[in-house]
């Protein structure tokens, strides 16, 4: 692609022949955009790719400094996201170079094989067992059976307590389902043909993959191993039928940092006959909305999540509930809070309705410190036929405690038992059959905060006038004020704002996607127990559940200040209290996983490849991922920026400027640089699209040149002596090197190529909203005066820049300055400066030998700088 390219634009643009006919150069014009539309989709692949390694290395940065919880999963999760998108900036790089830097594969393999081998397992799945038995199944085997079952697995056969008989489908079932007919490359096409994560109609994706995986074909051999392990089960019960629940258990499920609580579906009370319908529906839910939001959020890939579904007898509870063995709000208080309600443990998990509280000191006796007995509506319980009902609770039943004193001990007992083996806090379904025996359903870890009251050094009480509720139930600490948004029907989360207030009625998994958005949730009902809350801790926002009328007590619109902590919501803005912020708990360092992240990270963190002007910036010299990222990217814009500045053109390829008059500036629109297409011969800035292009001429004519400045007589000599040297540099000799200012732009990037009188200058710029993919390059050269005026002048303009946020350096007569990954009306201003300067350094290397004049425009260009840069403030 390089070579043709080369070639067809030596072919295009050569100085000293054009085409034959304006028709052949229009033909080839058009073949040198579609080849820039190639390169430059990759460049933008590229720089996407190295945002989310930086990021996964940022956030292994921060789990280092032992402030925030992580498990292994954690780890296997960042190490992927790494390794696939270092990889993938290293196939996009080939594309934009073809052949240039082929030893980056060899360094790529050489890191992932280190990394492989610190964390123990191979990346293929050797076990291919399709179905595997409960009874056999432990933590080792999370790969296969996915962390729900095999956490299980554990409480099963190494503590030996009551968990249900069953099987996995395991993560081998997945892969062939998906492979059958073709399904995982039609859900990738759905994905593609959707466009990126923040353009894509989440519930139209999930929709259609969703009905794909309902009308697919069960292979066969998952037909028949399904079939033989619930025959063993059926062996197991005497023979007789079994009803089944069906449950999720994918990769990444039930982690510390990833719970996807809530996320995928779960089918309860099923009878085999219909069994592989619900398998389906267990599988499809993957793909739900609410399921792709959460990966999209948490930074999980398709590829990385295969869904394992765990087959448990079905247990029909006289009641049920949540254990979480420490307070998840606050990581000194090391009590026992047991959530329980009559029936099945449906109604605490989702937060449909009030849930009893019993609280369980960690002594000798067990004694229970805490009995909140609620008024519980209503109970799920198992269908005649199959499937759950939702009955009322009547007859004062509804106010009476669901777990006897016996009970609450007996169930606090065994959950001590089980985060001793697991070595950290857990979080335990439960449920007691009708004939008292307990069983556990699911146990994975459990997040805490540390809980600190604020400290209220004003009167609070000054805004009791301002009080609209007090009392709810702190679901996830913290305090923030924002605009309410009440959702109550699935289309209200497409109108969703950004960093809105979220006000529910139930606390349902459903509401979930809006929890990354929210900046805080308020509902109605549910208790700190469910899904719902589960996720707004994950997420860190202020959560106040339980909070009666909550949908009636506010409007959209209306401003207020959710201090969960505090029970409180207030209206408006209560400042002070927003200032208040939670101090972080080094809860990891030394333990066994902190330490396999600090030693696998040390193949992806450091970075050894600081110059790029050194000889060892090389593939062959990549050590560790953020080495390889490093040089990908800085010869990735190099090579960019070599396609601006390598192609002069003639003026038929290009449009003239007219700005007031026409401006000897051309214009090469390679993709989306304009409004829309231009038939004439000139083009106005009111036709241009070119975000960077139009930043960069706002600041060019923002303010008038004053003209060459006054020079010395040894300035005069200088640049006559140069000029008779090269008769080139003399602007009223025209020469094909004389005045050419050639922007070549698209909708986000543009580069110039930039001669004013004696000095040459170059620009490249990648400007759009993702400021993590913001790109600023500029380089200058030149000047008519002698050597040591010319470099007093790159001198000069490198302090300016350097002042304004820029990283500048100079080799011999050449400034090099760059600025990346600022947001996008930042990078604009920057832009202003750079047009800004292009301007009115002119002919300023003549006054280099003389302070005071220096003194003086360096104050004038600074002042100027500084009013453009107000102005832009103002304009924003």
């Amino acid at each position: 692609m390089l070579k043709e390219l080369v070639a067809l634009t030596r072919k295009i643009f050569s100085r000293d022949q054009e085409p034959d006919t304006p028709e052949l150069e229009f033909a080839e014009v058009e073949r040198l955009r579609l080849a820039f539309k190639s390169r430059y989709h990759s460049f933008k692949l590229l720089l996407t790719a190295n945002g989310r390694v930086l990021e996964a290395m940022a956030d292994m940065e921060r789990a280092l400094q032992g402030n925030e919880s992580f498990s292994m999963s954690f780890v296997h999760t960042g190490c992927t996201s790494i390794s696939v998108n270092v990889y993938r900036m290293i196939a996009d790089m080939e594309n934009i170079a073809p052949g240039k830097y082929s030893g980056l594969r060899e360094s790529f393999l050489i890191i992932q094989r280190q990394i492989d081998a610190l964390l123990g397992q191979k990346k293929d799945k050797t076990d291919k067992r399709l179905v595997i038995p409960l009874e056999t199944i432990t933590s080792e085997m999370t790969e296969l059976a996915g962390g729900k079952m095999a956490n299980l697995g554990d409480v099963k056969n190494r503590l030996h307590m009551n968990v249900p008989s069953g099987f996995v489908i395991t993560a081998a079932a997945h892969d062939l389902f998906m492979s059958t007919d073709g399904l995982q490359k039609e859900v990738d096409r759905i994905f593609q043909v959707a466009g990126s994560d923040e353009d894509r109609n989440l519930d139209l994706v999930s929709s259609q993959i969703r009905q794909k995986m309902m009308v697919a074909n069960i292979p066969e051999p998952i037909r028949l191993a399904v079939e033989e392990a619930y025959v063993h089960m059926k062996e197991q019960n005497g023979g007789q039928d079994v009803r089944l629940a069906v449950r999720s258990s994918a990769h990444g499920e039930d982690a510390k940092n990833s719970s996807f609580a809530g996320q995928y579906r779960s089918e309860l009370n099923v009878a085999f006959p219909q069994f592989f319908y619900y398998y389906k529906q267990v599988m499809a839910s993957k793909y739900s909305a609410q399921a792709i939001t959460y990966k999209l959020n948490r930074g999980f890939r398709d590829e990385d999540i295969a869904m394992c579904v765990g087959v448990l007898a079905m247990v029909d509870a006289a009641c049920g509930g949540v254990i979480y063995t420490r307070n998840p709000l606050d990581s000194k208080d090391d009590s026992i809070y047991i959530n329980s309600t009559w029936g099945l443990p449906k109604t605490v998990v989702d937060g449909n309705d009030l849930c009893d509280l019993f609280v369980v000191q960690r002594d000798n006796d067990l004694t229970i410190l805490r009995r909140d007995i609620r008024d519980k509506g209503y109970r799920f319980v198992c269908g005649g036929d199959e499937g759950c009902m939702r009955t009322e609770i009547l007859g004062g039943e509804n106010i009476l405690p669901s777990l006897t004193d016996a009970q609450i001990q007996q169930l606090a007992d065994l959950a001590i038992q089980i985060e001793q083996y697991y070595e950290g806090p857990q979080d335990i379904e439960w449920a007691i059959a009708n004939d008292g025996k307990i069983y556990f359903l699911q146990s994975r870890p459990l997040q805490q905060v540390e809980s600190v009251m604020p400290s209220i050094d004003f009167d609070l009480q000054q805004y009791d006038s301002l009080l609209l509720t007090e009392g709810g139930t702190n679901a996830s600490p913290g305090v923030t004020s924002g605009i309410v948004f009440k959702v109550s029907k699935k289309v209200d989360i497409l109108q969703f704002p950004e960093g809105a207030i979220l006000v529910v009625e139930q606390a349902l998994p459903t509401w979930a996607p809006l929890v990354a958005r929210a900046a805080a949730l308020i509902t109605e009902q549910g208790g700190f127990a469910g899904h719902l809350a589960n996720v707004a801790r994950e997420f860190g926002i202020p959560a106040l559940f339980g909070v009666k009328g909550a949908m009636t007590l506010v409007n959209n619109g209306d401003v207020v200040t959710v201090a969960a902590d505090l029970g409180r919501v207030y209206r408006g803005c209560i400042e002070p209290l927003t200032h208040w912020k939670r101090p972080d708990a080094k809860l990891m360092l030394g333990s066994p996983v902190y330490e396999t992240l600090r030693t696998v990270s040390r193949h992806i963190i450091p970075l050894h490849l600081l110059d790029p002007e050194s000889r060892d910036f090389t593939p062959e010299k990549c050590l560790t991922f953020h080495d390889i990222t490093r040089f990908v990217h800085e010869k990735s814009v190099h090579e960019m920026f070599r396609f601006g500045i390598d192609h002069s053109f003639s003026e038929r390829s290009s449009k003239q400027l007219h700005y007031k008059v026409p401006m000897n500036w051309w214009i090469l629109n390679l993709d989306d640089g304009l409004i829309n297409e231009i038939k004439g011969k000139y083009v106005k800035l009111e036709d241009i699209a070119s975000v960077p292009m139009l930043a960069f001429w706002d600041g060019f004519a923002a303010i008038p040149w004053d003209g060459p400045p006054m020079m010395d007589s040894k300035g005069m000599t200088s640049i006559m002596f140069r000029s008779t040297m090269n008769p080139d540099l003399v602007p009223g000799i025209r020469t094909k090197y004389a005045d050419r200012n050639y922007f070549m732009i698209s909708k986000d990037f543009c580069t110039l190529s930039s001669r004013l009188g004696y000095h040459f200058s170059t620009m490249e710029a990648l400007v759009s909203e993702r400021s993590g993919e913001n790109y600023l390059g500029f380089k200058f050269k030149g000047g008519a005066a002698d050597f040591e005026r010319c470099m007093g002048r790159i001198n000069f303009i490198k302090e300016i820049l350097e002042k304004y946020g820029f990283r500048a350096s100079v080799n011999a007569d050449n400034l090099d300055a760059r600025l990346e990954g600022r947001d996008m009306q930042f990078m604009k201003s920057r832009l202003n400066i750079l047009g800004y300067l292009t301007l009115h350094t002119r002919q300023l290397d003549m006054i280099m030998g003389n302070q005071p004049l220096i003194n003086y425009y360096m104050a004038k260009l600074t002042k100027d700088i500084d009013s453009l840069l107000e102005k832009a403030k103002r304009d924003q």
